[in-house]
C-alpha cells in the first residue's frame, strides 16, 4: 500500500520537470532579433539532453507588446513575430515526439485595448462587449470609481471618451480588465481554451488567476495598517476587494471543467499569494487548478536582505510551512524564479545558484525551471539606449523593470551568442564564452552539467520523483531532509553558509551527487560539508 503522500498512479506533472520559456528570448529563426517558435524548435535536441519532461510558453499571441506579449489583441493565433499556427502545430509535434508536452499562457483577466472587443466595448453601453469589461460612469475629472491601484503605479482607473466613462485596468492602461462576473466573457474563454486543447497542447499556466475574482460592488480597499511613508504606494492597500474575492474560485472551477473534458492535461495558475492563501486555489474538493504556482522561494527576500532570508531555518520554515498547509492529496510545487523574478545567480550569487538547483530539483512537487538559470545566468546590464522595448512596470515602479531577466538565451561562443544572425532585441546577460551552453556542456564541473545531473538522477530515483519529504537533524547552517519512497529512500544536506559545516549521513549511505566541483566523482560522504556544498545520498 502506498504512502497517502505517494501519488499511486504520478501524473506526468506530478513526475516531471517545467521548463519555462520566454519565447521573445529563447531562440531566433528569422533573424530579426527577437526569438520565435521555429527557434524553439531547432534546440527540441538541447531540451530533450537536458531531460525536461514539459515547456511552458510565455504567451506566443498577437499583441501589441505595450506589456510584452500580455496585452493580447487575438486568443486564437500566433504573433507573426513568432510565426504562424502552422508553425506552432510543427513545434507541437516535434516536442511530442521528443515525450516532451506544451503548456501555453492563458491570460484571462485583461486583454490589449486594441483587441476588437475593447474597441466593440468603447462604442457604448448599448453594444453587447461593453458590459464585457469593468466599465463606470462618473466625472472625466475625477475621482475615480474606486481606490484600486495598478500593479504598474498609480490608479487602477483610466477615463475614455467614447464612450465617457471610467474602465478597469490592474496592469497598464493598455491592458483593460474584462468583467469575470458576466458569463458571456467566461463562456468565451472556455471555447479559448477547447481552441488550444484539440490542437493538442498539453495544458495551461493561467495568468494572475488571482485576480480573476473581483468585488462585483467595487468597494474601496481597505488600508494596511502596517503602511508608512516611504514604503512602495502600491502596498499601502490591502487588496481584498480589487482581487481574490470567493467568486474567483468559481470561475476557476468553469475553467477546471473545460480542461477536464480533454484526457491527460494540467492547468497551472499564477497565484502571487503567500501559500497558505495560494493553496486555496487547489480547490475544495481539488476541483481547480492541479497547481497553484508557489511562489515562496521566489519571493522569501520580499522586504529583506535576500542572503539574510537564505539560510538552513528560513529555507526548513519556508518548506514545512508550505507542506503543512497544502490541502490532502493537493500535489505541491516549487519555482525559484520566472519571467517576473530576479534570476537565482543575481538575488544570491553563483555558488548559491549551485545549492539552489540542488534544493529545487530535491524537494517534493513538481519544479518549475526558467531558461538560462541553467547556466548560472544573471540579470542583464540594459542600458535604456540599447533596448528595444519598455518595461510598463519598471516605468511606473522603479526599480522593478523585469527586461533583465528576460534576455537572449546564451547557445555559442560566436556572433550574438547563437541566439541570432543580427543584434538581439535586448542584450545579452553576459560576454563570458563560459556563459553559455556550448562551453558548459563540454565542461563536467559546470553549473549546467549539475542541472542536467540533478534531472537525470531525479528521473531514475522514485524517492526524488514522488517520494515523501521529512526534515532531518542538522548541524547549524544545514539543511537535511529524507525523501522516502518503497523503492529507496534518499537524503539531502545543504550547507548554507560559506565555511565547512559537520553533517551526519545515515549509515552505509555514498554520495549519489554533490554541487561541490571540488569532491570530484568520490562516493564517500565524509563528516563536513564544503562552502555551500549540497549532498543527494543514497545507496551507491
Amino acid at each position: 500500500m502506498n504512502d497517502p503522500g505517494i501519488p499511486a498512479d504520478p501524473a506526468w506533472w506530478q513526475r516531471g520537470i517545467i521548463y519555462q520559456i520566454y519565447p521573445w528570448s529563447f531562440a531566433d529563426a528569422s533573424g530579426d532579433g527577437i526569438g520565435d517558435l521555429a527557434g524553439i524548435r531547432s534546440r527540441i535536441d538541447y531540451l530533450s539532453w537536458l531531460g525536461v519532461d514539459a515547456v511552458w510558453m510565455s504567451p506566443i499571441y498577437p499583441s501589441p507588446g505595450v506589456d510584452l506579449g500580455y496585452d493580447i489583441s487575438d486568443y486564437r493565433s500566433v504573433d507573426p513575430r513568432f510565426g504562424t499556427l502552422e508553425d506552432l502545430d510543427d513545434l507541437l509535434s516535434t516536442l511530442h515526439a521528443r515525450n516532451i508536452r506544451l503548456i501555453l499562457d492563458l491570460v484571462p483577466n485583461h486583454t490589449s485595448d486594441r483587441h476588437p472587443w475593447f474597441l466593440e466595448s468603447r462604442r457604448g453601453v448599448d453594444d453587447p462587449r461593453h458590459a464585457w469589461y469593468v466599465w463606470r460612469d462618473g466625472d472625466p475629472a475625477g475621482p475615480p470609481p474606486n481606490n484600486w491601484l495598478s500593479y504598474f503605479g498609480g490608479p487602477a482607473w483610466r477615463y475614455l471618451d467614447p464612450p465617457g466613462g471610467w474602465y478597469l485596468h490592474s496592469f497598464d492602461p493598455a491592458q483593460p480588465d474584462l468583467d469575470w462576473h458576466n458569463p458571456a466573457v467566461r463562456a468565451e474563454f472556455a471555447d479559448i481554451m477547447r481552441f488550444w486543447l484539440g490542437r493538442g497542447v498539453d495544458g495551461f499556466r493561467v495568468d494572475v488567476l488571482w485576480l480573476l475574482g473581483k468585488d462585483p460592488e467595487l468597494r474601496d480597499d481597505p488600508l494596511d495598517a502596517d503602511w508608512r511613508e516611504g514604503m512602495d504606494p502600491f502596498l499601502r492597500l490591502r487588496r481584498e476587494s480589487s482581487e481574490g474575492t470567493p467568486e474567483g474560485h468559481v470561475y476557476v472551477q468553469e475553467l477546471r471543467t473545460v480542461l477536464d473534458e480533454f484526457h491527460d492535461r494540467v492547468m497551472i495558475g499564477e497565484v502571487v499569494l503567500p501559500p497558505e492563501r495560494a493553496v486555496a486555489y487547489h480547490g475544495a474538493q481539488l476541483d481547480e487548478v492541479h497547481m497553484p504556482h508557489n511562489f515562496a522561494l521566489a519571493r522569501l527576500d520580499d522586504g529583506t536582505d535576500p542572503l539574510e532570508a537564505w539560510s538552513a531555518d528560513g529555507i526548513r520554515t519556508i518548506v514545512e510551512g508550505y507542506e503543512a498547509v497544502l490541502p490532502p492529496g493537493a500535489w505541491p510545487n516549487w519555482l525559484l524564479g520566472d519571467h517576473d523574478f530576479p534570476r537565482i545567480a543575481t538575488r544570491l550569487g553563483p555558488e548559491r545558484a549551485r545549492l539552489a538547483a540542488m534544493l529545487l530539483l530535491t524537494l517534493r512537487g513538481t519544479p518549475t525551471w526558467y531558461y538560462g538559470d541553467e547556466l548560472g545566468l544573471p540579470d542583464a546590464h540594459i542600458p535604456a539606449e540599447l533596448a528595444t522595448a519598455v518595461d510598463p512596470q519598471g516605468v511606473g515602479r522603479p526599480g522593478l523593470d523585469r527586461l533583465p531577466v528576460r534576455s537572449p538565451m546564451p547557445w555559442t561562443t560566436g556572433p550574438n551568442a547563437g541566439f541570432s544572425d543580427v543584434e538581439p532585441w535586448l542584450p545579452l546577460a553576459s560576454d563570458d564564452p563560459a556563459m553559455t551552453v556550448e562551453r558548459q556542456r563540454e565542461d563536467p564541473d559546470s553549473m549546467l552539467t549539475l542541472v542536467r545531473s540533478l534531472i537525470e538522477l531525479r528521473r531514475r530515483t522514485p524517492a526524488l520523483a514522488v517520494g515523501t519529504y521529512r526534515s532531518m537533524p542538522s548541524s547549524r547552517d544545514v539543511l537535511a531532509y529524507e525523501r522516502s519512497h518503497p523503492a529507496g529512500d534518499v537524503e539531502v544536506h545543504l550547507n548554507f553558509e560559506d565555511g565547512r559545516h559537520p553533517f551526519r549521513p545515515g549509515e552505509d549511505l555514498g554520495v549519489l551527487l554533490s554541487t561541490d566541483r571540488s569532491r570530484g566523482g568520490s562516493s564517500d560522504p565524509g563528516s563536513t560539508l564544503a562552502p555551500f556544498e549540497g549532498v543527494i545520498l543514497g545507496r551507491v
